[in-house]
Formats: C-alpha cells, structure tokens, sequence
C-alpha cells in the first residue's frame, strides 16, 4: 500500500529511548485510539525512530499504529500529555494529527491488493488510497479535520520529497500527477482548501493539460465513493489512472524523476514543481495555525481558571506596586495635603448614613413544622394525628409550625476611584481629592464593610490618593498637566487592592476621564473593563462636561458632569446604588 501501510511482513520499527515518557505517551494515544478507529485492537507506538521510515505508519497484520517521535513539539514532554482532554491535544497538533491519519488508514483501508493485480495499477490504486480514507474518515468524523490539517504538511512533504534535491519531483507527468493526487484529492476530500493549492494547481495544470486534470479528478473523485473493502473497482480506478497519463498498468511504475521531455535537466535547481509544493506547505501549515482548535468542556474551564488566575497575579502585583510601603507620592505630582472642610465632613457622614440604609435587608421568614412543641398548634393537624393513632398507625401528621425570622447581613461594599491626571482633567482635580476623602470617611463610619481607594493615572505612572481600608486625616491635593493615559496599569492596581473581579461584594469602579487615550493602553484597559463587568462589577464613567474630546470605553455607564463639583454626589449615589442591587 503506502509508505503509511507497511507491507504484511514488515516489522516494528521502534526502538523506546531510555526516557521513560515515551512509554506513557503511547499508552495514552492507545487509550483515545477506539474513539477515532473504531476498533478496539490497535497498539499504539510513539517514539523517536518509529514510523517505518515515515512520519507515521499502519501494520495491518499486526493490528499496530507507529508515529515518529521527532514530530512532538521540542517543549512538550512526553509525560505531560493528555490526550483524553480534547483541548490538550492542540499542544501535539502535528503528532495528533499523524496518529487520526493512521487511525483512518486502520478503519477504512480494508482492501488488499488482490493475487495477481497489475502492479501499475496496484501501485495508482495505493496512491489514491490516501485521500481517500481521509475523506472517508471526515464523513464518519467531521471533527478530525483540524488534526487532519495539522499532520496534512508533514506526510505531503514525505511522500512527494519535495524538500530532497535528489529525489523532489521533476516535471513529469508521473511526478505530476502523484502532486495532484496527494494535494488536489484533499481539497476534494475536505481536508484542504482550494485557495490552499492554487500555485500548486497552476504548475500541475501546466504540465498534464486541463483535460488530463480533469480526468485524473473524476476519478479521485469516484474513489472516495468506493466501499472500504471494494479492492477490484480500486484497481480499476488504478488502472484508469495509468491509461490516462499513458502508462502501462501491467508494468510497475516507471521510477522516480525519470528521463521525460518535459522535465528539467538536473541542474540542482528544485524543479517549479517541487517549489510549489514546498510553497503550499508553508501556505497550510500557515492557514492552519489560525484554525479554532477543538476544545471540551473541562479543557475550557481549565484554561479559563489558568487565565483568571494570571490576570489575578497580575493585578495583585500592580497593586503592591502602587500601593506598597515603598510608594513616595511626592515623588510624582501630588502638591500637597489640606485639612478637610466642614462641608466634605458633613458630605463624609451623610455619604455613611445613606450607605447604612442601602445596606438594610428585609429580614427572611422560615416556615417549619413539627411533631412536638415549640411551636403553634394547628387543629387540623392535631385531629390527623389523633385520627392515625386511633387508626394503629405511626402518626406522621405535624401539627406544630414554627415561624423564624432572620436579619440578612449587608453586602460588602468595595470602590474603587480611578482619576485621569492630563492637562484637559484640570478642573477636576479638587473635587476628584474631595470625593477620595468623603469616600473613605464615609467607608469607615458606616455600618456597611465598605472598603475604598482612588488613585491617578498619568505620565505612566499610577499614584495613590487614598489607600484601601485607610482613613486619611487630610485630603490629598494633586496636579494635571501629564501625558501617557496608563488606565490599564490603574485598573489592575485598584483590582489588586481592592477585588473588584470577585463577586462576593458590592462592587464598582469609577473612571473619571475624557477618554482620550493612546492605542497601547486602551486596548488593554477595554480588556480589563470587560472582564469585571463580566464578574458583576458595576463601571461608571464620568464625563468632564464641555470637552470637545470624548471617548469613554465600551459597556460602561456614562454620567456627563456639568459641574466638577457634583463629582463626590454622583460617585456616592453610584455606591449606593451599586449596594442596594446587590443581594
């Protein structure tokens, strides 16, 4: 059969290294095999050396499937592999891809070459044999495409020799249409795309002629419609084959880049036609690695834990970067501290107040009922009851019911403040320090476990005004007039403190900014956002009002300011709010 079919008395080639891994790593594509084959008796072998020469091979009389080792990633250990997660798979596209190649042969490739066969024929029937059992197995499995994909470059590039300047294809028609059957049948076959092979069609074309194309794909085409044990319309698809390129199905194959006017002299030149293969691999290989890879649910879930748990990291490290001891907010554009005014302490304990309200939650009545005291007697039940005893039987009525009635805890309440420090946020910086020290005072004197913090952003740096879970004596003053919108790094940094991403509070975030920023951090900082909101963390965006420059992101809350001064009414009004939908 093909290089991928060893002959009935071929043997096992593989030879286990001394690294145990191997050994795990075949038995676990053993254990996925019956999935993909259908069959239950296969052996599988994975190791540096195995293949029978090939990428990958199938032993037909010992129910045995070899891949090559070399073709795992150099980074994938072979002890760490689990195939029986779907989405792990992708790690070892190439060597997955090779073992479903396989796996297809053993399920679809059932015809034997019968007693006697021409053996050109023979030989044209073997080599339609490999489209035809991936188009096979693609109507059984639609979703072995992706791994049919990957392995696709690997085992076109080991057959044709493309890369070999001693045996790559000339331009022949024999080389030609061995070309066309292993690259133009799979885009028949549903493996490859037809934009895929276009430079390769085009020299193919050239040298057989649009009819004898035409021809040799009608019947590559009908071979993927024969039955799996159909050995004689096989060999007569083979011999159709050799009649259309002119050979002589009862000789065997005329040997590699042989002598024909077409071809070009051996020069060590690769032929067009070899180019064009070794171009439209590079072009699947590329086109593949943007495929969606197939996935499973607990894959899923174990990538999605893997990521929250690096966007936590990240976030916990940026806010020990601008919260840490070390932080001098002198050292940026903090201009000083103040006493808070009489107005900002009434605000802080009116703010207090209005949070403990929000916080109150009705309380929960439960409702039981008993066979004994405590409780309120029912009389209906008390005459079931009598009514069973009378009766002989276990009584099972109960009359007793019992009302509790329980306070429901307020919610936690985390705020975060994050101010944009450039030239066009000037009027905003008062009020911005005003609201940090109202917020803070009122997180501390209300009843609701509020915690709060508020920091700038600007000049690349983020600078904190208030510190989670502190209550400043002064108010913090702060200039503008800095560039380098750093809003990711301010959203990470008030995540980390104050975890915003975790929905077990009352959350909100609060950007004050015109939203005029650079590429570099807004996209950065849209993903961040999205992600909160996604875990339930309210975001509300206030708009400096008459700035000609307004970008707020994506999904967010928009509230325009008329007047800087409202800043500190407008952020506790979104607490409150943000408390009282929590339950």
């Amino acid at each position: 059969m093909t290089t991928h079919i060893a002959a009935p008395a071929a043997t096992p080639t593989a030879v286990f290294p001394a690294k145990p891994g191997w050994l795990t790593l075949s038995a676990r594509f053993g254990d996925e095999v019956p999935a993909i084959a259908d069959r239950d008796d296969l052996v599988v072998t994975v190791a540096p050396g195995a293949g029978h020469d090939a990428p990958a091979c199938f032993f037909p009389d010992l129910a045995a499937i070899e891949v090559d080792g070399i073709h795992l990633p150099s980074g994938v250990d072979p002890a760490t592999v689990e195939p029986h997660r779907v989405g792990d798979r992708k790690r070892y596209r190439t060597a997955w891809g090779l073992l479903t190649h396989e796996c297809a042969h053993a399920q679809h490739s059932v015809w034997r070459e019968p007693p006697g066969a021409p053996p050109g024929a023979a030989a044209a029937a073997t080599l339609l044999e490999e489209s035809r059992i991936e188009a096979a197995q693609l109507r059984r499995r639609p979703q072995d495409r992706y791994w049919l994909r990957g392995s696709a470059t690997h085992l076109i590039l080991a057959d044709t020799r493309a890369n070999d300047p001693a045996a790559a294809p000339t331009m022949t028609k024999q080389d030609a249409a061995q070309t066309a059957a292993l690259l133009l049948a799979r885009v028949d076959g549903g493996v490859l795309n037809h934009r895929e092979v276009a430079r390769v069609e085009r020299v193919v074309r050239g040298i057989l002629s649009d009819d004898t194309l035409a021809e040799l794909r009608a019947i590559w085409r009908a071979a993927h419609r024969v039955a799996d044990d159909a050995a004689a319309a096989m060999i007569e698809l083979g011999r159709r084959w050799c009649e259309v390129l002119g050979d002589d199905p009862d000789q065997p194959p005329p040997d590699h880049g042989a002598a024909d006017p077409g071809a070009q002299p051996g020069n060590g030149t690769p032929s067009p036609l070899a180019q064009a293969i070794t171009a439209t691999a590079a072009a699947i290989t590329h086109a593949a690695a943007d495929d969606p890879a197939p996935t499973d649910p607990v894959t899923e879930a174990m990538e999605a834990r893997a990521a929250e748990d690096a966007a936590r990291a990240r976030a916990v490290s940026m806010a020990n970067k601008t919260f840490g001891t070390g932080t001098s907010p002198y050292a940026t554009h903090i201009t000083g501290t103040r006493l808070p005014t009489t107005a900002e302490r009434a605000a802080a304990r009116h703010l207090a107040r209005t949070l403990t309200t929000a916080g109150v939650r009705d309380r929960t009545t439960t409702t039981t009922t008993s066979a004994i005291p405590p409780g309120r007697l029912r009389v209906r039940g008390a005459m079931t009851a009598a009514a069973q005893r009378a009766a002989g039987a276990i009584p099972t009525a109960e009359p007793f019911t019992r009302t509790t009635r329980k306070t429901v805890p307020a919610p936690p309440l985390r705020l975060g403040i994050a101010c944009d420090v450039t030239d066009s946020m000037k009027e905003y910086t008062a009020p911005v320090a005003s609201a940090a020290w109202i917020l803070a005072h009122a997180a501390h004197h209300t009843d609701v476990p509020a915690t709060t913090a508020t920091v700038t952003f600007g000049s690349g740096l983020v600078t904190p005004i208030t510190h989670p879970g502190a209550t400043p004596a002064r108010t913090t003053e702060f200039g503008t007039g800095y560039a380098g919108h750093v809003i990711d790094d301010a959203i990470e940094a008030l995540d980390g403190a104050l975890d915003l991403s975790h929905p077990n509070a009352a959350r909100l975030l609060v950007v004050i900014s015109d939203g005029d920023f650079e590429d570099e951090t807004r996209e950065p900082g849209q993903r961040l956002l999205d992600r909160l909101r996604a875990t339930g963390c309210a975001v509300l965006w206030l708009l400096p009002g008459g700035s000609p420059w307004l970008r707020p992101m994506d999904g967010v809350t928009n509230h325009t300011l008329t007047d800087p001064t409202a800043t500190a009414r407008a952020i506790g009004q979104a607490a409150t709010a943000a408390l009282r939908a929590t339950r």
